[in-house]
């Protein structure tokens, strides 16, 4: 089982899929422990993910550089996604 923690924002840290099958515990601000599927966040941070893109407009194909990115941090990436304990069917 894995276990993750909000944050006093509403956020949980989750930067990549879990195992589909796996099951996740998050503990809300609120003292509500919930327990969500892989599948289940998989789907929210896709969702969360899809939002980001889609306000930064950075969904489509933008052109192609042959030079090596120099970022030191992922653009394309998200980190923190939102939860609420409803979101748990």
């Amino acid at each position: 089982m894995i276990t993750l923690q909000q944050d006093a924002d509403g956020f949980i840290r989750m930067n990549r899929h879990f195992p589909n099958n796996s099951p996740v515990s998050i503990t809300f601000t609120e003292g509500v422990t919930v327990e969500f599927t892989g599948a289940q966040l998989n789907g929210i941070y896709d969702d969360a993910l899809a939002s980001f893109l889609g306000e930064n407009r950075l969904e489509g194909a933008k052109g192609f550089s042959r030079s090596p990115a120099k970022t030191v941090y992922p653009t394309k990436k998200i980190t923190v996604v939102k939860v609420h304990p409803g979101m748990a069917r």
